[in-house]
Protein backbone atom coordinates (compact mmCIF):
# COMPACT_ATOMS: atom_id res chain seq x y z
CA UNK A 1 0.00 0.00 0.00
CA UNK A 2 2.84 1.99 0.72
CA UNK A 3 3.99 1.80 -2.99
CA UNK A 4 0.32 3.42 -3.79
CA UNK A 5 1.60 7.45 -4.18
CA UNK A 6 4.52 6.60 -6.61
CA UNK A 7 1.89 5.88 -9.90
CA UNK A 8 0.34 9.39 -9.70
CA UNK A 9 3.51 10.29 -9.25
CA UNK A 10 5.23 8.89 -12.18
CA UNK A 11 2.17 9.87 -14.38
CA UNK A 12 2.75 13.37 -13.19
CA UNK A 13 6.41 13.19 -14.60
CA UNK A 14 5.56 11.52 -17.82
CA UNK A 15 2.95 14.26 -18.51
CA UNK A 16 5.68 16.96 -17.47
CA UNK A 17 8.60 15.18 -19.42
CA UNK A 18 5.59 15.02 -22.74
CA UNK A 19 5.09 18.64 -22.24
CA UNK A 20 8.53 19.72 -22.28
CA UNK A 21 9.05 17.30 -25.39
CA UNK A 22 5.84 19.20 -27.56
CA UNK A 23 7.37 22.43 -26.21
CA UNK A 24 10.91 21.84 -27.72
CA UNK A 25 9.07 20.83 -30.74
CA UNK A 26 7.35 23.87 -30.85
CA UNK A 27 10.42 26.29 -30.49
CA UNK A 28 11.82 23.42 -33.51
CA UNK A 29 8.76 23.90 -35.74
CA UNK A 30 8.77 27.94 -35.34
CA UNK A 31 11.99 28.27 -35.48
CA UNK A 32 12.80 26.93 -38.95
CA UNK A 33 9.54 27.81 -40.28
CA UNK A 34 9.44 31.44 -39.08
CA UNK A 35 13.82 31.79 -40.28
CA UNK A 36 13.06 30.37 -43.10
CA UNK A 37 9.72 31.62 -44.57
CA UNK A 38 11.35 35.38 -43.87
CA UNK A 39 14.65 34.09 -45.51
CA UNK A 40 12.46 32.77 -48.15
CA UNK A 41 10.80 36.34 -48.89
CA UNK A 42 13.61 38.70 -48.35
CA UNK A 43 15.32 36.72 -50.71
CA UNK A 44 12.87 36.96 -53.40
CA UNK A 45 12.38 40.76 -52.71
CA UNK A 46 16.44 41.65 -53.30
CA UNK A 47 16.31 39.98 -56.58
CA UNK A 48 13.32 41.01 -57.76
CA UNK A 49 12.31 44.12 -56.23
CA UNK A 50 13.50 47.52 -58.02
CA UNK A 51 14.63 50.15 -54.76
CA UNK A 52 14.09 54.02 -54.80
CA UNK A 53 12.40 56.30 -57.42
CA UNK A 54 14.81 55.16 -59.63
CA UNK A 55 14.20 51.93 -59.45
CA UNK A 56 17.36 50.48 -59.13
CA UNK A 57 18.05 46.51 -59.05
CA UNK A 58 20.01 44.98 -56.64
CA UNK A 59 22.32 43.28 -58.44
CA UNK A 60 25.16 41.68 -56.39
CA UNK A 61 24.45 38.31 -55.50
CA UNK A 62 27.55 37.31 -54.17
CA UNK A 63 27.43 39.78 -51.75
CA UNK A 64 24.49 38.26 -50.29
CA UNK A 65 26.56 34.87 -50.10
CA UNK A 66 29.56 37.21 -48.32
CA UNK A 67 27.38 38.88 -45.71
CA UNK A 68 25.68 35.56 -44.50
CA UNK A 69 28.47 33.73 -44.15
CA UNK A 70 30.64 36.18 -42.16
CA UNK A 71 27.58 36.46 -39.87
CA UNK A 72 27.27 32.46 -39.30
CA UNK A 73 31.21 32.44 -38.95
CA UNK A 74 31.42 35.16 -36.33
CA UNK A 75 28.09 33.22 -34.76
CA UNK A 76 29.81 29.65 -34.96
CA UNK A 77 33.06 30.89 -33.51
CA UNK A 78 31.27 32.49 -30.25
CA UNK A 79 29.63 29.19 -29.82
CA UNK A 80 32.77 27.17 -30.03
CA UNK A 81 34.66 29.98 -27.64
CA UNK A 82 31.47 29.96 -25.19
CA UNK A 83 31.31 25.92 -24.80
CA UNK A 84 35.05 25.53 -24.57
CA UNK A 85 35.30 23.41 -27.56
CA UNK A 86 38.61 22.64 -29.47
CA UNK A 87 38.56 25.87 -32.59
CA UNK A 88 41.46 23.53 -33.92
CA UNK A 89 40.76 22.47 -37.70
CA UNK A 90 40.20 18.57 -38.08
CA UNK A 91 40.25 18.44 -41.34
CA UNK A 92 43.06 20.00 -43.83
CA UNK A 93 42.02 23.64 -44.89
CA UNK A 94 41.65 23.16 -48.63
CA UNK A 95 38.89 19.98 -47.86
CA UNK A 96 37.30 22.64 -46.18
CA UNK A 97 37.58 25.10 -49.17
CA UNK A 98 36.33 22.91 -51.55
CA UNK A 99 32.93 22.42 -49.80
CA UNK A 100 33.25 26.46 -49.15
CA UNK A 101 33.74 27.18 -53.29
CA UNK A 102 30.92 24.64 -54.15
CA UNK A 103 28.72 26.07 -51.79
CA UNK A 104 29.14 29.60 -52.67
CA UNK A 105 28.50 28.67 -56.40
CA UNK A 106 25.37 27.11 -55.29
CA UNK A 107 23.95 30.13 -53.22
CA UNK A 108 24.79 32.10 -56.29
CA UNK A 109 23.12 30.02 -58.41
CA UNK A 110 20.14 30.43 -56.13
CA UNK A 111 20.13 34.23 -55.93
CA UNK A 112 20.87 34.74 -59.80
CA UNK A 113 18.09 32.32 -60.58
CA UNK A 114 15.60 34.86 -58.86
CA UNK A 115 16.38 37.12 -61.55
CA UNK A 116 14.74 35.05 -64.26
CA UNK A 117 12.10 33.16 -62.86
CA UNK A 118 9.74 33.08 -59.59
CA UNK A 119 10.45 31.92 -56.54
CA UNK A 120 7.78 29.47 -56.51
CA UNK A 121 9.47 27.80 -59.44
CA UNK A 122 12.83 28.18 -57.57
CA UNK A 123 11.50 26.51 -54.57
CA UNK A 124 10.01 23.38 -56.16
CA UNK A 125 12.82 23.13 -58.39
CA UNK A 126 15.30 22.59 -55.61
CA UNK A 127 13.33 19.57 -54.23
CA UNK A 128 14.54 17.85 -57.70
CA UNK A 129 18.00 17.79 -55.80
CA UNK A 130 17.74 14.41 -54.80
CA UNK A 131 18.60 13.02 -58.45
CA UNK A 132 22.26 15.21 -58.30
CA UNK A 133 22.57 13.70 -54.75
CA UNK A 134 22.31 10.37 -55.43
CA UNK A 135 24.91 10.99 -58.32
CA UNK A 136 27.40 12.75 -56.27
CA UNK A 137 26.73 9.87 -53.71
CA UNK A 138 27.70 6.99 -56.19
CA UNK A 139 30.28 9.06 -57.46
CA UNK A 140 32.18 9.71 -53.95
CA UNK A 141 30.79 7.72 -51.80
CA UNK A 142 30.30 4.50 -53.43
CA UNK A 143 26.51 4.39 -52.49
CA UNK A 144 24.45 2.14 -54.01
CA UNK A 145 20.77 3.47 -54.29
CA UNK A 146 17.45 1.19 -54.55
CA UNK A 147 14.23 0.63 -56.74
CA UNK A 148 12.42 2.79 -54.27
CA UNK A 149 15.06 5.84 -54.03
CA UNK A 150 15.14 5.71 -58.58
CA UNK A 151 11.03 5.97 -58.57
CA UNK A 152 10.77 8.74 -56.03
CA UNK A 153 13.78 10.82 -57.42
CA UNK A 154 12.24 10.53 -60.98
CA UNK A 155 8.06 10.98 -59.65
CA UNK A 156 9.58 14.17 -57.85
CA UNK A 157 11.21 15.58 -61.10
CA UNK A 158 8.53 14.69 -63.15
CA UNK A 159 6.39 17.17 -60.81
CA UNK A 160 8.76 19.80 -60.89
CA UNK A 161 9.20 19.40 -64.48
CA UNK A 162 5.35 19.89 -64.75
CA UNK A 163 5.27 23.03 -62.58
CA UNK A 164 8.24 24.61 -64.27
CA UNK A 165 7.10 24.05 -68.20
CA UNK A 166 3.28 24.64 -67.56
CA UNK A 167 3.40 28.52 -65.57
CA UNK A 168 -0.11 30.72 -65.81
CA UNK A 169 -0.59 31.82 -68.71
CA UNK A 170 -1.15 35.72 -67.22
CA UNK A 171 1.11 36.96 -64.48
CA UNK A 172 0.06 39.77 -63.09
CA UNK A 173 2.90 40.85 -61.05
CA UNK A 174 4.71 43.87 -62.05
CA UNK A 175 7.94 42.10 -60.96
CA UNK A 176 8.12 40.24 -63.78
CA UNK A 177 8.15 42.72 -66.91
CA UNK A 178 11.14 41.86 -68.89
CA UNK A 179 12.86 39.57 -66.35
CA UNK A 180 11.29 36.43 -66.97
CA UNK A 181 13.27 33.77 -68.50
CA UNK A 182 12.75 30.34 -68.36
CA UNK A 183 15.87 28.95 -70.27
CA UNK A 184 18.43 31.59 -68.54
CA UNK A 185 16.46 30.30 -64.85
CA UNK A 186 16.34 26.40 -65.50
CA UNK A 187 20.24 26.67 -66.54
CA UNK A 188 21.10 28.13 -63.23
CA UNK A 189 18.78 25.73 -61.17
CA UNK A 190 20.37 23.22 -62.85
CA UNK A 191 23.70 24.54 -61.45
CA UNK A 192 22.27 25.01 -58.39
CA UNK A 193 21.50 20.98 -58.23
CA UNK A 194 24.61 19.88 -59.33
CA UNK A 195 26.49 22.08 -56.82
CA UNK A 196 23.97 21.73 -53.77
CA UNK A 197 24.04 18.18 -54.36
CA UNK A 198 28.22 17.55 -54.40
CA UNK A 199 28.18 20.07 -51.51
CA UNK A 200 26.21 18.07 -49.21
CA UNK A 201 27.87 14.85 -50.29
CA UNK A 202 31.14 16.48 -49.27
CA UNK A 203 30.30 17.44 -46.28
CA UNK A 204 29.32 14.06 -45.63
CA UNK A 205 32.04 12.20 -46.67
CA UNK A 206 33.74 14.86 -44.41
CA UNK A 207 31.97 13.82 -41.08
CA UNK A 208 32.37 10.16 -41.73
CA UNK A 209 35.84 10.77 -42.25
CA UNK A 210 36.79 12.88 -39.71
CA UNK A 211 35.18 13.11 -35.70
CA UNK A 212 34.40 16.63 -36.40
CA UNK A 213 31.70 18.67 -34.55
CA UNK A 214 29.47 20.60 -36.15
CA UNK A 215 29.92 23.80 -35.00
CA UNK A 216 33.87 23.50 -36.24
CA UNK A 217 32.92 22.60 -39.59
CA UNK A 218 30.80 25.35 -39.87
CA UNK A 219 33.06 27.85 -39.23
CA UNK A 220 35.74 26.68 -40.92
CA UNK A 221 33.53 26.29 -43.91
CA UNK A 222 32.00 29.74 -43.65
CA UNK A 223 35.60 31.32 -42.80
CA UNK A 224 36.88 29.93 -46.20
CA UNK A 225 33.43 31.00 -48.29
CA UNK A 226 34.26 34.62 -46.41
CA UNK A 227 37.50 34.73 -48.20
CA UNK A 228 36.63 33.00 -51.18
CA UNK A 229 33.35 35.78 -51.84
CA UNK A 230 35.47 38.53 -50.23
CA UNK A 231 38.23 37.59 -53.39
CA UNK A 232 35.00 37.36 -55.69
CA UNK A 233 33.54 40.68 -54.94
CA UNK A 234 37.01 42.49 -55.46
CA UNK A 235 38.10 41.16 -58.41
CA UNK A 236 34.49 41.76 -60.23
CA UNK A 237 35.03 45.15 -58.49
CA UNK A 238 31.44 44.56 -57.18
CA UNK A 239 32.27 44.87 -53.53
CA UNK A 240 31.95 48.82 -53.10
CA UNK A 241 29.29 49.37 -55.28
CA UNK A 242 27.06 46.87 -53.33
CA UNK A 243 27.83 48.83 -50.41
CA UNK A 244 27.30 52.09 -52.01
CA UNK A 245 23.86 50.77 -53.31
CA UNK A 246 22.69 49.89 -49.47
CA UNK A 247 24.14 53.65 -48.35
CA UNK A 248 22.20 55.15 -51.40
CA UNK A 249 19.05 52.86 -50.31
CA UNK A 250 18.84 52.44 -46.96
CA UNK A 251 15.94 50.05 -47.14
CA UNK A 252 18.37 47.45 -49.02
CA UNK A 253 20.89 47.14 -46.08
CA UNK A 254 18.36 46.51 -43.56
CA UNK A 255 16.98 43.81 -45.91
CA UNK A 256 20.51 42.17 -46.44
CA UNK A 257 20.94 42.31 -42.14
CA UNK A 258 17.44 40.46 -41.76
CA UNK A 259 18.60 37.77 -44.32
CA UNK A 260 22.05 37.32 -42.65
CA UNK A 261 20.42 36.92 -39.23
CA UNK A 262 17.57 35.12 -40.15
CA UNK A 263 20.16 32.61 -42.57
CA UNK A 264 22.21 32.16 -39.24
CA UNK A 265 19.69 31.48 -36.77
CA UNK A 266 18.08 28.93 -39.53
CA UNK A 267 21.33 27.29 -39.21
CA UNK A 268 21.12 26.64 -35.66
CA UNK A 269 17.75 25.98 -35.48
CA UNK A 270 18.41 23.20 -38.03
CA UNK A 271 20.92 21.77 -36.03
CA UNK A 272 18.85 21.76 -33.01
CA UNK A 273 16.17 19.74 -34.49
CA UNK A 274 18.00 17.18 -36.18
CA UNK A 275 20.33 16.65 -32.94
CA UNK A 276 16.72 16.78 -30.53
CA UNK A 277 14.18 15.01 -32.80
CA UNK A 278 15.93 13.20 -35.66
CA UNK A 279 16.33 13.50 -39.72
CA UNK A 280 12.13 12.60 -40.05
CA UNK A 281 10.93 15.67 -37.63
CA UNK A 282 13.91 17.48 -39.88
CA UNK A 283 12.24 16.54 -42.98
CA UNK A 284 8.46 16.93 -42.90
CA UNK A 285 8.94 20.40 -41.42
CA UNK A 286 11.30 21.36 -44.66
CA UNK A 287 8.53 19.88 -46.83
CA UNK A 288 6.12 22.11 -45.45
CA UNK A 289 7.93 24.66 -45.05
CA UNK A 290 8.69 24.63 -48.86
CA UNK A 291 4.53 24.24 -49.53
CA UNK A 292 3.91 27.33 -46.95
CA UNK A 293 7.00 29.34 -49.04
CA UNK A 294 5.07 28.87 -52.41
CA UNK A 295 2.22 29.33 -50.91
CA UNK A 296 3.50 32.74 -49.58
CA UNK A 297 5.36 34.05 -52.11
CA UNK A 298 2.39 33.31 -54.64
CA UNK A 299 0.15 35.77 -52.57
CA UNK A 300 3.04 38.21 -51.30
CA UNK A 301 4.31 38.89 -54.63
CA UNK A 302 1.44 37.86 -56.78
CA UNK A 303 2.12 34.61 -58.80
CA UNK A 304 -0.62 32.78 -60.19
CA UNK A 305 -0.65 29.16 -60.72
CA UNK A 306 -1.54 27.10 -63.68
CA UNK A 307 -3.82 24.08 -62.61
CA UNK A 308 -1.20 22.12 -64.11
CA UNK A 309 1.33 24.01 -61.78
CA UNK A 310 -1.11 22.61 -58.66
CA UNK A 311 -0.73 19.06 -60.35
CA UNK A 312 2.85 19.33 -60.30
CA UNK A 313 3.05 20.61 -56.57
CA UNK A 314 0.28 18.05 -55.64
CA UNK A 315 2.74 15.50 -56.95
CA UNK A 316 6.31 16.59 -55.25
CA UNK A 317 4.76 16.81 -51.93
CA UNK A 318 2.89 14.22 -52.34
CA UNK A 319 5.76 11.78 -52.92
CA UNK A 320 8.35 13.29 -50.70
CA UNK A 321 5.82 13.02 -47.67
CA UNK A 322 5.55 9.46 -49.06
CA UNK A 323 9.39 9.02 -48.93
CA UNK A 324 9.69 10.62 -45.90
CA UNK A 325 7.10 8.32 -43.83
CA UNK A 326 8.32 5.34 -45.48
CA UNK A 327 11.69 5.86 -44.48
CA UNK A 328 10.66 6.42 -40.97
CA UNK A 329 9.03 2.64 -41.48
CA UNK A 330 12.72 1.45 -42.25
CA UNK A 331 14.61 2.69 -39.76
CA UNK A 332 12.50 1.49 -36.59
CA UNK A 333 12.93 -1.83 -37.83
CA UNK A 334 16.58 -1.32 -38.18
CA UNK A 335 18.19 -1.98 -35.67
CA UNK A 336 20.41 1.02 -35.08
CA UNK A 337 23.97 -0.10 -33.31
CA UNK A 338 25.60 3.65 -32.61
CA UNK A 339 24.11 7.15 -34.12
CA UNK A 340 25.74 8.70 -36.79
CA UNK A 341 26.33 12.58 -37.22
CA UNK A 342 25.74 13.33 -40.50
CA UNK A 343 26.13 16.75 -42.26
CA UNK A 344 23.95 19.96 -41.57
CA UNK A 345 21.93 21.61 -44.23
CA UNK A 346 23.06 25.18 -45.15
CA UNK A 347 20.01 27.19 -44.44
CA UNK A 348 21.00 29.74 -47.26
CA UNK A 349 20.34 26.47 -49.41
CA UNK A 350 17.16 25.08 -48.43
Amino acid sequence: MADEPALPVAAGRDKDERRRLMGRCALAVVGIMSTLLVYGVLQEKLMRVPYGAEKEFFRYSLFLVFCNRITTSMVSALVLLSSKKSTDPVAPIQKYCVVSFSNILTTTCQYEALKYVSFPVQTLAKCAKMIPVMIWGTIIMKKKYGGKDYFFAVIVTMGCSLFILYPASMDVSPLNKGRESTVWGVSLMLGYLGFDGFTSTFQDKLFKGYEMEIHNQIFYTTMCSCVISLSGLILQNHLLPAVDFMVRHPDCFYDVLILSTVATASQFFISYTIRTFGALTFATIMTTRQLVSILLSCVWFVHPLSWMQWVGAAIVFGALYAKTFSRNKLQKAAVVSSPSQGSVPNAANS
